[in-house]
């Protein structure tokens, strides 16, 4: 891969990074303000469920997070762009699709197939 492509990911990964650490932070100095009293039950029920959709998100972004810095160790080792099943290299095209992925479309859907048929 050009060096010009791995500045290209490194900083789209680096900002897609800092975006998702800003958000988290905001989760979490909104879920420590002052707690607000509903009297009627419906309004509590529905601030409860807005706030248990927000924590599920934030999860899914953590785990986005992880992926992300491990993407960024890879770029730095020289193993970005490499699938790991097989060893070859992952296209421009799925990697612009999805920067975070390990795999080469090849490999995945073998994965995905195999994943369907086990039913995981």
């Amino acid at each position: 891969m050009k060096k010009k492509d791995i500045e290209y990911f490194k900083k789209i990964l680096n900002d897609q990074l800092e975006e998702l650490l800003n958000q988290a932070d905001d989760t979490v100095s909104g879920m420590t303000a002052q707690k607000e009293n509903f009297p009627d039950p419906t309004d509590r029920a529905s601030l409860e469920a807005d706030r248990n959709f927000m924590l599920r998100i934030r999860d899914r972004e953590s785990k986005l997070i992880k992926k992300i810095k491990k993407t960024l160790e890879r770029i730095e080792n020289g193993t970005f762009g490499i699938c790991e099943k097989c060893g070859e290299d992952i296209s421009i095209k799925r990697l612009k699709a999805r920067p975070v992925t390990t795999q080469c479309i090849e490999c995945k859907t073998k994965e995905e197939a195999m994943e369907k048929a086990l039913g995981l």
